[in-house]
């Protein structure tokens, strides 16, 4: 090995002995965070609040190391990969510690023991969250791809949250602890929920740096809601589904959903290339079971509470209020040019409105 590869490799070989140190720092402040809060020990809460200066300066230090290897070697391929998946890293570590942070302070603000049911959720979640955080380090330090690609899967961390979030409503209802401490719970159980998100980042620099794998897009689900399921849900679905196939995944049902659709509404959509579901309108019967799994409701025709209660947590809604062509529901009086006219005038406005949908969710060049 030349001088040139060994001063290199000496480098990499720092650099990456300072994650690791970082990482265990962090690892054990999310540790000592979870353990305060359990114990409502509040001089453990503070002694981790102030080593989280140690674990800045550190990521500072390494922050600079990086750039100075880029300086100096001039690094390409799989070296270049790795300091940068080293620097982003670098943020995910820090914002791991400020969570940890936020926990203790949460925790010397408690005024008194969590409740029994909600311990146990905290306890549970935080074991799940702090296993995944380890996983996520290990593969990133062993450069192992497949342990993070595995690490990456599963909604372990997500299932947790929700049963925490649910103890803790139940908990309010019985209004059992104060307003200031319902809040404080909630605050950490989303703290244990970001270390998760982070983790999975973490997983995603190690397959970039391992194999130049980049992150693929995500794929929200994402329903479209009308009265008869007859002609804008569908019609909405088809758009969707044509002109963004990589965009997500699309799916329609209304509340009193249509017996069929009506010939002549088919004929334009199959005209322009879309196609309808063969089983005809469907019902709201079809997602009810599965309202949480949608990231986005979408009302094409009518308000939100016309089709359901509460918009769940994770999901977001709008509502579009498109005015429907009217056409497709049995009326005879009315000429097929009539027909066509209504049916593109409402394709033109439900296709724009898609079309800023998509790119809002996954960008200008979304396909």
């Amino acid at each position: 090995m030349g001088h040139y590869e060994q001063r290199l490799e000496q480098d990499l070989v720092r650099i990456r002995l300072e994650v690791g140190e970082v990482g265990q720092w962090v690892e054990t402040a999310l540790r000592d965070a979870l353990q305060a809060v359990l114990t409502l020990d509040r001089s453990l809460a503070y002694e981790t609040i102030l080593g989280d200066k140690r674990v800045n300066r550190a990521i500072a230090r390494l922050d600079r190391h990086c750039h100075y290897f880029v300086a100096r070697h001039l690094p390409s391929a799989g070296h270049l990969r790795f300091i940068s998946s080293v620097l982003r890293m670098n943020v995910e570590l820090e914002r791991v510690g400020d969570y940890a942070t936020t926990i203790c302070r949460e925790a010397a603000q408690l005024g008194a023991p969590l409740e029994p049911n909600v311990k146990r959720e905290v306890e549970r979640m935080g074991k799940n969250v702090r296993h995944m955080f380890h996983q996520a380090l290990r593969a990133f330090d062993e450069s192992n791809a497949e342990l993070a690609k595995a690490t990456m899967q599963g909604d372990i961390v997500e299932r947790s949250f929700a049963a925490g979030f649910a103890e803790l409503l139940r908990q309010s209802e019985a209004n059992v602890r104060s307003e200031r401490d319902e809040f404080a719970t909630l605050v950490i159980f989303n703290m244990l929920e970001r270390v998760g998100d982070q983790a999975i980042n973490i997983c995603e620099d190690t397959v970039f740096a391992k194999t130049g794998e980049t992150k693929s897009p995500t794929l929200y689900r994402i329903l479209f809601l009308d009265e008869a399921n007859s002609e804008l849900g569908p019609m909405a679905m088809g758009i969707a589904a044509k002109g963004y196939p990589e965009g997500g995944r699309f799916y329609t049902a209304g509340r009193t959903p249509a017996s069929e659709f009506d010939p002549a509404f088919r004929e334009f959509m199959e005209e322009r290339g879309h196609s309808l579901p063969p089983e005809g309108p469907r019902g709201l019967e079809t997602v009810r079971d599965a309202w949480a799994d949608f990231y986005v409701l979408i009302c094409v025709e009518g308000a939100v509470g016309d089709y359901l209660d509460r918009v769940p947590f994770r999901t977001i809604a709008f509502e579009w209020n498109v005015a429907a062509p009217g056409l497709g529901r049995g009326e005879t009086d009315v000429s097929d040019e009539q027909r066509k006219k209504a049916y593109e005038a409402a394709y033109r406005v439900v296709a724009s409105k898609v079309r800023g949908l998509i790119e809002a969710l996954q960008g200008e060049d979304a396909s």
